[in-house]
């Protein structure tokens, strides 16, 4: 009941780009209204119902007598813009039930827009539809999520899954996990502590791992932030579409430790990204690419279409919309056009055309497009790796380990372990690795993969000195992921860390790795899950992990720090 607070959240909701809150299936107090009336928000009141309708029982007229209470209440607010009887409905006939309640208020009061409820269903008489279909991975998808089962690209839209005859506005987008931060459980001064906070910090420190905490935070972030970013731009690509609604923007607590937000439960930033970030891709007006790829050779030739969303309210008159590429050292490419940019989306503004034969190293490019003399400006990772491949003294590669394998670590040799089809199911191939974070959590979603929340790596680390990166998840990581096995390595060393890392569910906390090494016997090994041999022709990213790895083993920098015991490594593939 505290103005500052309901200031304090709709404050955040803008500065992160959001301009209205969706109350989930309840009504919130007075004091809601009037500060956004104050901070220009526009509001979705549900009526409390997240329940079986239709069907002829109490609630049917009670939720007709919660509205008429609500309105009257409430009516007058001018952020009591849209109102909706609640949540995900059901029940006999509930879909006559909701178009009838619809009807009685379009027709009783017409200061406000009108849908039966949210997530569902479609009602011809409602002012827009709520659709749980045009999201990056909706209920049920797991691993065949467009993020997870396409490989990255910015060209898909919703225009083939929204109603013609009326907005529609997407239900619940996102969902995207990242993992617990810790530093939150001081802040619990109340009667509630967090509890389930301290359980999973007892986990990862009885795992060894304690000392990661921060970097998973930070790493899971950044790929949440991710997701987030391809959920919301592929709305701001669908023609005429009407809006979307995050499930939320803050984290929720309950309901299995649901760690959604960008912002933590006091909707307050965790560390990993700000708002002025998050505002080049959710804002009144975003600058957008259509690449069909985002991992490219240097024998090819980038074209991608740049288009404008502009809902600012008012045409973008003689606009100069510019165009850049960059290396991390200077600009590479640049282009502009100047034109008007009405009210809408999909409003084409040129292309960004690029030659990448000058590019003869693996190379991380940033393209920036951004409407010049104002705040508008996006931008995104892609990467350009060479077409043809140096020549490197090969180790001996094999998918097995056997008398050979002993024979020539024995002889002081490099041997390169791939373990892809090989990882015992107790030993991690049963873990559901893909590109995605968590979505909402495991404990709800058990079935719903992946189970995991991306990468984390020393970007510096020499094994990848060929492999731009960052020490996170990004797109040139997805097939990296989506091709690989998990190794569980809880039963090495508690101080041994792999060099490729995958960040486990919170509740199992469990030492996954993709690569690491190790001294064997006078020789030198290299164990990898990650598939470095099928279809390389076709899989650029893939195709440049090995390279960057054999680079590295054929160097004199491969010199493992640690000994792992053989019989460890060998319990990861065989009985």
């Amino acid at each position: 009941m505290d103005a500052s607070y309901w200031a304090k959240i709709y404050k955040a909701c803008k500065d992160y780009g959001l301009n209205h809150v969706r109350f989930h299936s309840w009504c919130p107090p007075e004091v809601a209204f009037e500060e956004a009336d104050k901070a220009g928000v526009y509001l979705l009141v549900e009526c409390a119902g997240w329940a079986n309708i239709g069907d002829g029982h109490s609630q049917d007229k009670w939720f007709y007598e919660e509205s008429e209470r609500i309105v009257k209440e409430y009516g007058n607010h001018p952020s009591f813009c849209m109102m909706a009887y609640g949540n995900e409905p059901n029940g006999k006939d509930y879909k006559k039930y909701l178009s009838e309640f619809v009807g009685y208020w379009k027709s009783k009061d017409t200061r406000r827009v009108y849908t039966g409820a949210s997530g569902w269903p479609y009602l011809a008489n409602a002012d827009y539809e709520s659709s749980s279909k045009a999201r990056i991975q909706r209920w049920g998808e797991g691993l065949k999520s467009i993020i997870n089962a396409q490989a990255p690209n910015s060209m898909y839209d919703w225009d083939k899954l929204i109603v013609k005859d009326m907005p529609t506005v997407s239900h619940e987008i996102g969902q995207w996990c990242a993992y617990p931060d810790f530093k939150e459980i001081d802040k619990y001064t109340g009667f509630l502590k967090a509890k389930n906070f301290e359980i999973f910090r007892d986990g990862l420190n009885a795992k060894g791992m304690g000392a990661l905490d921060e970097k998973f935070l930070y790493a899971s972030g950044r790929l949440q932030t991710l997701c987030y970013k391809a959920d919301i731009e592929a709305a701001l690509r669908t023609k005429e579409f009407g809006g979307f609604q995050l499930l939320g923007l803050e984290d929720f607590p309950g309901q299995g430790t649901a760690l959604v937000g960008v912002l933590n439960a006091f909707w307050e930033s965790k560390g990993y990204v700000h708002g002025d970030e998050f505002r080049e891709f959710c804002n009144s007006v975003v600058p957008l690419v259509r690449f069909p790829k985002m991992v490219w050779l240097n024998n090819e030739t980038i074209n991608a279409p740049v288009e404008i969303a502009n809902y600012s309210g008012g045409t973008l008159k003689g606009a100069s919309i510019a165009w850049s590429i960059s290396d991390e050292r200077k600009k590479l490419a640049q282009g502009e056009v100047q034109q008007d940019c009405a009210v809408g989306n999909c409003i084409p503004a040129g292309a960004i055309q690029y030659d990448c034969s000058s590019i003869a190293e693996p190379t991380q490019l940033k393209v920036e497009v951004y409407v010049k003399g104002t705040q508008y400006h996006n931008q995104w990772n892609i990467w350009v790796y060479p077409s043809v491949k140096k020549t490197v003294k090969l180790p001996f590669i094999t998918d097995q380990w056997n008398a050979e394998v002993d024979k020539r670590l024995q002889k002081g040799e490099n041997v390169l372990l791939l373990t892809r089809g090989k990882v015992l199911p107790e030993k991690g191939s049963n873990v559901a690795v893909g590109f995605s974070s968590i979505f909402w959590n495991t404990a709800w979603t058990d079935k719903q993969p992946p189970h995991t929340l991306g990468i984390l790596c020393d970007p510096k680390a020499p094994v990848l000195a060929g492999f731009p990166n960052m020490g996170y998840s990004d797109y040139q990581w997805w097939d990296i992921m989506s091709a690989s096995d998990a190794m569980i390595l809880d039963d090495m060393p508690k101080d041994f860390l792999p060099e490729v890392q995958v960040i486990d569910d919170w509740v199992t906390n469990r030492k996954l790795g993709l690569l690491f090494e190790t001294k064997a016997g006078k020789g030198k090994l290299m164990v990898c899950s990650i598939d470095l041999t099928n279809n390389l022709d076709k899989r650029p990213a893939a195709a440049q992990l090995k390279q960057s790895i054999l680079e590295y083993m054929a160097s004199d920098k491969f010199r493992p720090a640690t000994e792992i015991n053989p019989q460890l490594i060998k319990a990861l593939i065989e009985k």
